[in-house]
């Protein structure tokens, strides 16, 4: 029984339907811009899935437009009855080893946590940071803990006493984590853990046995989703898998709906009397296929369909570069030069940690080639924010294109444009496009240049989830049609120029040896 958007009472009867009512799903993390969705839009195909809130860390707009970008998450989620708990960014820029579009300091990050729509401090991705004491970010995590506000982590491979040294700062959340014996000394040491399966990184498998032993330590989240997945399904699938590897089903909607609720204090029910009246309502408990959806006692999704309205609103954004020229993108070397080794970063399908290879390459007049045989393509990052700039190149193993190129805005955490292709003159295109469009996806698939415009900071679509995840699915197969054997090979690309995930990555400053936190060449010194 609801009244006034509450639940009254719960009552059994005798001539109740074969249905079950569960509380809402939860994203216990999740990047709301990784669906290339504004929050509003987000909502409407969330919803569809029965989950009824996330928990939405904004520093990818943040990277980009700063406390504006935030803003506007805050502003446009507003216009929809779902329910998004943002965080405070704590790392803009994520590292100084990549130009980004904005910076939030202690003081700004300070004044986030003080609004009531700030639940948390978002992930602490700077975790040598954190383990040297640095004095911005210990003002940012005594921030948090003035507002008793919870601090998320993010510290992939952190073992022993640096990780121990983590916690003890305060961080009490990791979803970073890709194989079991990570997550459970990290859960011995009093961490909560995220099991994560998005659309590049997807640990569900490794990590799904935790049930066995910490099973009210355990929470899902999706981390990064991109339209056509989201399409899909979101944290009810998650549920059905763990159900059907036979682990407990009330342990597993502790960690789908009811421990995000819990760990940071959300304003979601937990189906009680008393609560909001946020709930699922399915058929079965195999397949957690929702028929309706309910926030705040108010049906949002029926039979698959959504039932919350479009809401309207103005884009932002922060793009500055205007032009590229071919000759950008050729890797050149003294002309004397008939063979080179370099160091290349080798992308792993299903992970965002990179490995560090050393390959060897042609010279031809001055410019080291590409290896299509070998899988060793050109890849490189274009500072978005200035108007005239130069792009840092390098090359990269496991993307399998055997012709073309493909480019993004979508570049995690500073959001410049970052490429990977066969040759410079593929990489103009794909690149150009971007520019033209002040943010998108693109593929040059030899011939024809494919774009996916995402206006909203470089980063979202001004269309609906369906909509969006046909471009998106349309550049996807192309880009499959030209060789990528990858997954999701945006997403992998989008993560390419992270400085905070080992071992090797490349900003627009150049190639990046995370294991040292120092920038590495990319010809290797003999």
């Amino acid at each position: 029984l609801v009244e006034n958007g509450l639940i009254a009472a719960i009552d059994r009867i005798d001539e109740a339907p074969s249905q079950y009512i569960m509380p809402g799903f939860i994203d216990a993390h999740v990047h709301i811009e990784s669906s290339m969705l504004v929050p509003s839009e987000f909502a409407k195909i969330a919803v569809v899935h029965g989950t009824v809130a996330t928990v939405s860390d904004p520093h990818e707009i943040a990277n980009v437009c700063g406390l504006e970008g935030v803003e506007f998450m805050i502003q446009n989620a507003k216009s929809s009855p779902f329910k998004f708990f943002f965080g405070a960014p704590s790392c803009v820029p994520a590292t100084p080893f990549e130009s980004a579009g904005a910076v939030l300091d202690s003081n700004a990050v300070a004044q986030l946590l003080q609004r009531d729509e700030i639940k948390y401090l978002s992930e602490m991705m700077n975790y040598p940071g954190v383990l040297n004491a640095d004095e911005e970010v210990m003002a940012k995590i005594k921030a948090a803990q003035k507002m008793k506000k919870p601090i998320d982590g993010h510290a992939p491979g952190l073992r022993g006493a640096d990780v121990r040294k983590y916690i003890e700062a305060g961080i009490s959340t990791d979803h970073e984590c890709t194989q079991m014996d990570e997550a459970l000394e990290k859960l011995d040491a009093g961490m909560l853990i995220l099991i994560r399966e998005g659309s590049a990184a997807k640990n569900f498998d490794a990590l799904v046995d935790l049930f066995s032993k910490h099973p009210r330590s355990l929470m899902f989240c999706s981390d990064d989703k991109h339209p056509d997945a989201l399409v899909e399904g979101h944290i009810n699938q998650l549920v059905a898998k763990a159900i059907e590897r036979g682990y407990d089903l009330f342990d597993v909607l502790h960690a789908a709906c009811i421990l995000p609720i819990l760990h940071y204090n959300l304003n979601v029910g937990q189906l009680k009397v008393g609560d909001p009246a946020d709930f699922v309502v399915v058929k079965d408990l195999n397949s957690f296929i929702p028929f309706a959806t309910y926030i705040n006692g108010v049906l949002v999704a029926q039979d698959g369909k959504s039932l919350i309205e479009t809401s309207s609103f103005s884009p932002i954004n922060h793009f500055h570069l205007n032009s590229c020229q071919k000759e950008d993108f050729d890797f050149s070397v003294p002309k004397e030069s008939e063979i080179v080794k370099v160091n290349s970063i080798e992308v792993l399908d299903g992970q965002l940690i990179t490995r560090h290879l050393e390959t060897s390459l042609k010279v031809q007049d001055g410019i080291v080639k590409s290896d299509i045989e070998q899988d060793i393509l050109l890849v490189g990052v274009y500072n978005r924010y200035q108007q005239n700039s130069k792009p840092s190149l390098g090359f990269i193993k496991g993307f399998g294109l055997k012709k073309g190129a493909i480019a993004s805005s979508v570049a995690h955490d500073s959001h410049n444009i970052v490429f990977v292709g066969c040759d410079a003159t593929s990489i103009f295109h794909a690149v150009k496009a971007i520019i033209e469009a002040k943010g998108g996806i693109s593929c040059y698939d030899g011939s024809q240049t494919h774009v996916m415009e995402l206006p909203v900071a470089g980063l979202m679509s001004v269309k609906d989830a369906n909509t969006a995840a046909q471009e998106y699915e349309k550049l996807d197969k192309v880009t499959k049609q030209i060789g990528s054997r990858l997954a999701a090979p945006f997403m992998t690309l989008s993560f390419i120029a992270l400085p905070v995930i080992p071992d090797l990555k490349i900003t627009d400053k150049g190639l990046f040896d995370v294991t040292t936190f120092q920038f590495a060449n990319v010809l290797v010194k003999e």
